[in-house]
């Protein structure tokens, strides 16, 4: 009876025993099954977070390239997700491009909602060409955001030509030349900088400044031009393109001349008369010129003297065939030799004088010029 009875217990214990050892292995499977669980679901949100970080903005400084010119292009990205993602390593990549060595370093967090911008510098190879850049950043347990940029590189220089100047400069006289500037390149240009130079050549202003041209538009610039003996007059033109600085030239040969278009007074109908030892001059200003002459005064010179009512007579402006009358007063004890003065300025106030010798020793009272 004894025997039986630990028999029995024996068995007890091996049943317990085997029970505990049961509950143990599953309790083990169970926290391997859920740790096992819950590593992949956070590499899977980690990845699904990287996913929603997208590149919101792209700006290149200048948006055109001359081949060899420096530019940078930033970039911004933003976290559409709810949770802050770690990026590392912005690079810009391509053969066309020598990129600067990348300032940034580690891992930068941009937060759910908000954004991160990165600068990358650059140097532009040529030939002329339009070309794609990747960009690229690495994410923390995610895969890398790609992205392409445009890169647009001519040799489309700043055009610039004369287009209004005279048929000839007169010497010491300011005449106007104006300078047309076109920006026929794809992006915007910045401080113009237009410089006149020459040998013997004055011009008012001695420097034109313009701050921006946008793309595929011109502007006029006007300059005072007084020449003092034939030159070759040089436009010298800088500008910049981001912040490269470009070079540009326009040649005018200065012919000194008289200008065809300036005014021409011409003298008629010139009658004398006398009231004691005072002499009378009338007569006509007839301009045969294509300009207007502006400030029309006459006079006499030496050796007759200007004196009595109109000793300077003003007769004001005169189209171009059109004329004036004048009336002057003066002495002389000489009439076979009265130069008469004719004074006038041109639209840029340039003056201008022709003298005129008569003969007023006619017994009639009238003389021929």
């Amino acid at each position: 009876m004894k025997i039986k009875q630990g028999i029995f217990g024996l068995i007890l214990i091996l049943l317990m025993v085997s029970a505990v050892y049961a509950d143990d292995s599953s309790s083990s499977t169970t926290s391997s099954t859920s740790s096992s669980s819950s590593s992949s679901s956070t590499s899977s949100t980690s990845v699904d977070a990287a996913a929603l970080v997208y590149v919101s903005n792209v700006t290149l400084d200048p948006s055109s390239f001359f081949p060899g010119d420096q530019g940078t292009v930033t970039v911004t990205l933003t976290n559409g997700g709810t949770s802050a993602i770690g990026l590392s390593h912005p690079d810009l990549m391509s053969s066309k491009l020598n990129v600067q060595a990348n300032e940034w370093e580690g891992m930068s967090f941009v937060g759910a909602g908000s954004t991160i911008t990165y600068s990358i510098r650059f140097t532009v190879k040529p030939p002329d060409g339009t070309y794609y850049a990747l960009f690229s950043v690495g994410t923390q347990s995610g895969n890398a955001i790609n992205y392409p940029i445009k890169i647009d590189v001519s040799s489309n220089n700043l055009t610039a030509a004369v287009t209004s100047k005279p048929t000839s400069f007169a010497p010491e006289a300011e005449q106007n030349v104006t300078l047309t500037l076109m920006n026929t390149r794809d992006g915007e240009i910045k401080n113009v900088v237009i410089t006149p130079e020459g040998t013997g050549i004055d011009s008012d202003p001695s420097m034109e400044l313009i701050s921006t041209l946008s793309p595929c538009t011109s502007t006029d610039t006007t300059f005072g031009i007084t020449p003092h003996e034939a030159s070759d007059l040089v436009f010298n033109i800088s500008y910049q393109n981001g912040d490269n600085t470009h070079y540009s030239q326009v040649e005018l040969p200065i012919n000194i001349g008289q200008d065809k278009t300036a005014a021409v007074p011409v003298v008629n109908n010139v009658e004398l008369t006398s009231s004691g030892t005072t002499k009378e001059i009338t007569g006509d200003v007839t301009n045969a010129g294509i300009t207007d002459a502006y400030g029309v005064t006459v006079t006499v010179g030496s050796p007759a003297v200007a004196t009595g009512t109109y000793p300077v007579y003003a007769i004001g402006s005169i189209a171009s065939d059109d004329s004036g009358s004048f009336d002057v007063t003066f002495t002389a004890n000489d009439l076979s030799a009265v130069p008469l003065v004719v004074s006038w300025k041109d639209s840029s106030g340039n003056d201008y004088n022709i003298t005129k010798t008569l003969d007023l020793s006619s017994d009639a009272g009238t003389a021929g010029t």
